[in-house]
């Protein structure tokens, strides 16, 4: 693919450090060295235009790979090196890769896979024309992953537009949209990212305060936790200028606590899929749900409740999955959305939405009421089966300390029922130990069958509809 542009731009920017891994430099002169030494390898070793895995985590050396197997047009399947096997197995074979690649800390490697079946017609239609791709997994949060293809051309055309190069920390894993997207703004523009080792909220703090780190997205679950350690008291984080979030529903009341704490800092709310990369976007004001898209040429509508997008960085399709556009051309996004003044707020998955006697609950909308209490850590909002109404509202919870459930039940009613419908004020309480995020900062929405719990009380509706 050309990718010039990137190049040019890489030797441009010289010395210039454009990552910070394991506390050492590494300038965009090493860095293009890098991608060129990795380009040769591609071609002599027989990758050149196919279907590569590439199994890593963050470094100067993922970043390099990652561009060098896009110039040599191949089609680029990026997995989280920490990836339990089983599902790296699963992705890879998916995506029809036909190599596994890795190159740790500058030693390439990669494995030959005997591939039976003949490329999809999407993988099949960029090989043709000799085009890089990505192939992005979605999360998966409440059910199976969907694997999403990108034309890398349409996708690296965003990156064309420069924005001011800050110091950022790349949070999101490198195999997320999000996590690229980080990576290829600063890259792009000359910034610096600084490389966490884990993304716990001590690690962050540090790196904000050891390297002056301007930029941090991250997605509401994190701030939540970095607000509950109160970690951040014990550093300078006064560089921090822009905190992005992303990736799950924010609640009202976290984003209002955030603020709070940091008046100083810019709070954006960033908007974006694996189906459709990350759109620029602008918040009404810091304090604010309501944000708008600031590229022109992107348009948007909602049609029956639910976002529909266009946009030329759009995916070209599923791999295992139904078409989610339209007859003309329009992304369905899946989010439950509304219009205020021409700016969107989104509500939630339409997918995750509880139906109550046939009026609709949120889950972000009862899961920011519920943390606001001191008892509860972090809160998961679900729907129960319920035979009167269809369904009820469930929460499961992590505490912040022992409590019998009986007085839980009663706190809860108590706390909630000035601030929600009793409709919406969860009518089966779930404790556990269990952390309820993944890797990936994200609320856990389908726990799945390991998911172990101290006890639960169940109180439905049917049983008293006047509360515990």
């Amino acid at each position: 693919m050309n990718i010039t542009f990137l190049l040019e731009r890489f030797a441009a920017y010289g010395s210039r450090p454009a990552l910070i891994w394991k506390d050492e430099q590494h300038s965009y002169n090493w860095l293009l060295e890098q991608v060129n030494t990795l380009s040769q390898w591609i071609t002599r070793e027989g990758l050149e235009e196919g279907i590569v895995v590439l199994e890593e985590d963050y470094s100067p050396y993922a970043a390099a790979a990652l561009i060098a197997l896009l110039e040599r047009n191949c089609i680029v399947v990026p997995l989280d090196r920490h990836l339990v096997e089983a599902k790296r197995n699963e992705y890879t074979a998916l995506a029809q890769a036909e190599w596994r690649m890795s190159v740790g800390e500058g030693e390439a490697t990669a494995r030959r896979r005997s591939v039976q079946d003949s490329r999809s017609p999407i993988l099949a239609g960029l090989g043709q024309e000799k085009k890089a791709g990505l192939v992005i997994f979605s999360s998966g949060s409440t059910g199976r992953s969907k694997a999403a293809v990108h034309s890398a051309d349409r996708l690296l055309d965003g990156f064309k537009r420069q924005v001011r190069p800050l110091c950022t920390i790349p949070f999101m894993m490198f195999d997320h949209i999000g996590g690229l997207n980080t990576m290829l703004q600063s890259l792009s523009s000359g910034g610096c990212l600084c490389v966490i080792p884990d993304r716990s909220p001590v690690e962050v703090c540090r790196t904000i305060e050891k390297y002056r780190v301007q930029a941090l997205p991250v997605s509401p679950t994190f701030m939540n936790l970095m607000l509950l350690s109160e970690i951040y008291r014990e550093f300078d984080l006064s560089s921090l200028e822009v905190v992005s979030y992303g990736s799950e529903v924010m609640p009202v009341a976290l984003l209002a606590a955030w603020n709070r704490q940091f008046p100083n800092v810019r709070t954006v709310q960033a908007y974006g899929m694996s189906e459709l990369g990350i759109l620029p976007t602008r918040s009404k004001d810091s304090g604010s749900l309501l944000f708008t898209v600031r590229d022109e040429e992107v348009r948007y509508r909602i049609v029956d409740g639910l976002l529909e997008i266009q946009s030329e960085t759009a995916m070209i399709g599923y791999l295992n999955a139904p078409s989610p556009f339209t007859e003309d051309g329009w992304l369905q996004t899946g989010d439950e959305a509304e219009m205020e003044d021409g700016y969107i707020r989104i509500l939630g998955r339409r997918s995750e939405i509880i139906n109550v006697g046939g009026r609709k609950v949120y889950p972000a909308e009862v899961e920011s009421v519920l943390e606001q209490m001191d008892s509860i850590e972090t809160a998961v909002v679900s729907g129960e089966p319920s035979g009167i109404t269809g369904q009820m509202v469930k929460a499961t919870v992590r505490l912040t300390g022992e409590q019998s459930l009986t007085e839980l039940r009663r706190q809860i009613w108590d706390f909630c029922q000035d601030k929600l419908p009793p409709y919406k004020i969860p009518q089966k309480i779930v404790v556990t130990h269990e952390t309820l995020t993944s890797p990936r900062m994200k609320k856990i929405r389908n726990p799945g069958p390991s998911f172990s719990v101290r006890d639960e009380v169940a109180a439905s509706m049917e049983e008293d509809s006047e509360g515990p």
